[in-house]
C-alpha cells in the first residue's frame, strides 16, 4: 500500500529546510501589516514600555555577567533516583534558567545500545534522508526500534510528568493534563567529529512572527504582560494561555503543531562542551521579554562603542516610524537571533554550553528557551542525541496525536515535518504489534494507542480534556 496521500501537502527536506539561515532562501521585509500589528501592540502603551526597556536591560546587565562566569556551571542538574527530592530542591533555579540536565533516566548500556541499533538501521537502508546530504548528521528518521523504546520507557515518561506538574502551572478550568505526556516524534543526531555543517545558531523554536500575532500566541495572551510594560509580572510557566495559542501559522518544513512544554533531548553518547553539543541562554523570563520588545526599539548612536548598550540610547520607535521589522523572525521559518540584531543578549558570552553529558542524560529546556549546537564538533567521539520533547495533553495535540498514530502505522513522517516515503519501506522498521509487546500501558498511552485515564486528583479542565482527547483518538 502507498503510504497516504495526505502527505503530499508538504515537500521533501530536511533540518536544513527549517533555519532561513541553512536553507538559502532570500531575506525579504516583512509585509506592511506586520507594521500595523507592532503599531497595535503597543498603541497608548509606549510610556510603560520604555520604563520596563531600561528595568530590563539594567537587569540583563547584572545577569550576563553571572552567567558569563559561570558558563556550563549555571545549568542546573538534577538525577532520575532523586527526582522528587531535586526537583524541589532546585525548582526556583529551574525556573529561573529554563532548562536542566536529568541524570541518568536510561541506564548508560541502553542508551549505547541505541545508537548501534540505529546505525544498523541505516546500513540497511542506505535511502535514509539525511542532513547535510552528503554526511548525514540528522537523519530523517522516526519509526527506528530505538527511537520507540526511548520514547516509551517507563523512566523517561515519569521524568515527563514531573517536569510538566511540578514545573509548570496551570488553572483549574484550563483544559490540559500535566500529568499525562503524549509522544512526539522527532528525528535523531548523530554528529560526527570534526563536523562543521550542523552548525546552527542561537534560535528559539515553536513559531517565530506567531510570538506577535493576533492569531497565533495572541490568542492566549501568552506574552500580554511584556506587551503592557509588565514583564516582571509574566510568567514563564503558566501554560493557561498557551492552550490556545497557535504556534504554526505558515506551517513550513520546521513548523511544529502542538504544544511542547520543554524540548529535549536523550542523550546516546559521551559529550562535553565544544563537542559537537547544546548551548542554551538560561535566562528564560528575561531573554522572552527582550525578544518581544527589542523590534519596538532602536539604537540612536549606532556606533558599537562605549555606551552603546545603555537604556539612553535606545529610543522608542512610536507609530509615526515603525517598520515591519521583527529581528530574526521570518514566517515559515524558526526565529534566529544574533548579536547584530539582539545586541543586549550578549549572546557570545550568554549563550553556553551544558554541562558534559553522559548516555542516558536527559537535557530539557523550556520551549521559548533561546538554544544553539557547537559550531565545530572538536571532540574525539560521535556527539548522538534522540530528540524527545514534553508534550501535556490538550486538545490540540490529541488531534496531532491521531494523526501522528497513523504516520507511525504507514512509516512516513509525521505531518509538522518533510512528506516523503519516510520509513514506509525500510528493512528492520518495527511494527506496531512488536511496540506494543515491549511498552506498558503508559506507553501505549502516550502513543495513542489505548485510553487516557484521568486521575482521582484531576482538576475539571484536565477531566474534560482527557474526554475529549479520548474521542478525538476514537476510543469513546
Amino acid at each position: 500500500m502507498l503510504p497516504t496521500a495526505r502527505r503530499l501537502a508538504k515537500k521533501a527536506g530536511d533540518i536544513g529546510d527549517s533555519f532561513a539561515s541553512l536553507s538559502g532562501a532570500a531575506t525579504v521585509p516583512l509585509p506592511d501589516r506586520f507594521r500595523r500589528l507592532k503599531c497595535d501592540l503597543v498603541r497608548g502603551k509606549g510610556g510603560k514600555i520604555v520604563s520596563s526597556w531600561s528595568r530590563l536591560l539594567g537587569q540583563l546587565k547584572l545577569e550576563n555577567q553571572l552567567i558569563a562566569a559561570k558558563k556550563h556551571n549555571i545549568i542546573p542538574q538534577i538525577s532520575f533516583n532523586n527526582l522528587e527530592k531535586d526537583c524541589e530542591e532546585l525548582r526556583d533555579e529551574i525556573h529561573k534558567r529554563g532548562v536542566v540536565v536529568v541524570r541518568g533516566v536510561v541506564p548508560e548500556h541502553e542508551a549505547l545500545a541505541y545508537q548501534h541499533e540505529i546505525e544498523e538501521y541505516v546500513r540497511k537502508n542506505p535511502t535514509t534522508r539525511g542532513f547535510p546530504q552528503n554526511d548525514p548528521q540528522v537523519y530523517e528518521l522516526y519509526w527506528s526500534a530505538a527511537q520507540l523504546k526511548a520514547r516509551s520507557h517507563p523512566s523517561f515518561l515519569k521524568v515527563q510528568r514531573h517536569l510538566m506538574d511540578w514545573l509548570w502551572n496551570t488553572s483549574p478550568e484550563t483544559e490540559i493534563s500535566l500529568s499525562t505526556p503524549l509522544t512526539y516524534a522527532d528525528r535523531l543526531r548523530i554528529r560526527h567529529p570534526g563536523d562543521q555543517t550542523f552548525a546552527v545558531g542561537p534560535h528559539t523554536d515553536g513559531g517565530s512572527t506567531e510570538r506577535w500575532e493576533k492569531e497565533g500566541y495572541g490568542k492566549g495572551g501568552v506574552y500580554d504582560k511584556i506587551f503592557e510594560g509588565e514583564w516582571e509580572s509574566y510568567d514563564s510557566w503558566d501554560a493557561s494561555g498557551r492552550v490556545k495559542a497557535v504556534n504554526n501559522l505558515y506551517d513550513g518544513l520546521g513548523a511544529c503543531s502542538i504544544f511542547r512544554m520543554w524540548q529535549g533531548w536523550m542523550s546516546m553518547s559521551h559529550s562535553g562542551p565544544g563537542e559537537g553539543t547544546l548551548l542554551v541562554n538560561p535566562l528564560i523570563k528575561l531573554s522572552t521579554a527582550y525578544l518581544l520588545l527589542r523590534p519596538f526599539f532602536r539604537p540612536i548612536d549606532e556606533a558599537r562603542g562605549p555606551g552603546f548598550l545603555d537604556a539612553d540610547n535606545w529610543a522608542f520607535t512610536g507609530e509615526s516610524d515603525m517598520t515591519s521589522e521583527l529581528h530574526g523572525a521570518t514566517p515559515d521559518h524558526r526565529q534566529e537571533l544574533n548579536d547584530a540584531l539582539h545586541p543586549h543578549l550578549e549572546l557570545d558570552r550568554t549563550v553556553v554550553h551544558v554541562p558534559p553529558i553522559r548516555p542516558g542524560d536527559f537535557v530539557a529546556w523550556h520551549c521559548d528557551a533561546i538554544h544553539a549546537v557547537d559550531k565545530t564538533h572538536n571532540g574525539t567521539n560521535d556527539s548522538s542525541v534522540l530528540y524527545i520533547p514534553v508534550c501535556p495533553v490538550t486538545e490540540t495535540n490529541a488531534t496531532y496525536l491521531a494523526g501522528q498514530r497513523t504516520a507511525f502505522r504507514e512509516g512516513i513522517p509525521p505531518s509538522d515535518f518533510p512528506a516523503g516515503d519516510g520509513e514506509a519501506y525500510h528493512v528492520g522498521r518495527p511494527s506496531e504489534e512488536m511496540f506494543r509487546s515491549w511498552t506498558d500501558d503508559t506507553g501505549k498511552q502516550a502513543f495513542g494507542l489505548e485510553k487516557l485515564a484521568a486521575g482521582d486528583r484531576a482538576l475539571p479542565g484536565e477531566k474534560r480534556v482527557i474526554e475529549k482527547a479520548n474521542r478525538i483518538l476514537g476510543f469513546e
